[in-house]
């Protein structure tokens, strides 16, 4: 396995979110828009997907992870910045994807909000229509 440069920088998305992770060697802390995690994200649900690419490789104690996230919702950042981190490790050492992707965390979400066409109600409900 190789070893971290002093930092490694990698890009998250999901949805609307975008997230710049930089990876550094450490004891496994996360400093989210410079504030910890259990700050930032009250939701744990959202703490536990920021973790999920490091625990599924088993390095979560060997990596600190700081992070700069903007746009979308908690859920959508948390994804973003699980994304970054797997970025960040494939970069690190490329024999780690294999099992990121098994895990289905290589793959960028792409999903987002269909827009309000006109004529219509919204992106797909229509006006009541009467023939009358």
């Amino acid at each position: 396995m190789a070893t971290a440069a002093p930092k490694t920088y990698a890009t998250g998305r999901r949805k609307t979110a975008i997230a710049r992770v930089w990876l550094t060697s450490g004891e496994g802390k996360f400093t989210i828009n410079d504030r910890s995690d259990e700050d930032y994200f009250s939701r744990p649900t959202a703490r536990m997907v920021i973790r999920q690419a490091l625990e599924e490789v088993t390095l979560l104690a060997n990596y600190n992870v700081i992070a700069t996230v903007v746009g979308g919702g908690m859920s959508s950042q948390a994804g973003a910045i699980r994304h970054g981190i797997t970025r960040a490790l494939m970069k690190i050492d490329s024999d780690l994807r294999p099992k990121l992707k098994a895990a289905g965390y290589v793959t960028r979400d792409p999903r987002k909000k269909e827009r309000k066409k006109y004529g219509q109600k919204a992106a797909r409900a229509r006006f009541q229509f009467s023939k009358r």
